[in-house]
């Protein structure tokens, strides 16, 4: 069993940042990917990024790029998301994730959650 916290999000104006955390804990030894996903309101789960916690390789949705940035900690138990220039249409509820699979197959274990509002 794995657990995840997150934490970093709050409410910021647009153009603010923040940079998000989320901390994995248990039988973390089977890692071997951690990523982000965001709800918005009224729309589906979408994928932000992920990390190859071996490959030490990270990867963000094309639409992410620019703005996004993934990385983890040498421990491998800690996984980070800076949002530059935040937009209004950033807000969402961003979940962590981690799997001890490949970073394309369905993540097994899930945090509960770190609201981000942007808003003026």
């Amino acid at each position: 069993q794995v657990n995840l916290l997150e934490s970093g999000g709050g409410s910021v104006q647009p153009g603010g940042s923040l940079t998000l955390s989320c901390v994995a804990s248990g039988n973390t030894r089977h890692n071997k990917c951690m990523g982000w996903f965001r709800r918005a309101p009224g729309k589906e789960r979408e994928g932000v990024g992920s990390s190859d916690l071996d490959a030490e390789r990270t990867y963000l949705r094309d639409s992410m790029k620019g703005r996004f940035t993934i990385s983890h900690d040498k421990a491998k138990t800690t996984i980070s998301l800076h949002i530059a220039s935040l937009k209004p249409e950033d807000t969402a509820m961003y979940y962590c994730a981690a799997t001890g699979a490949s970073c394309s197959d369905p993540y097994n274990y899930w945090g509960q959650g770190t609201q981000v509002t942007v808003s003026s």
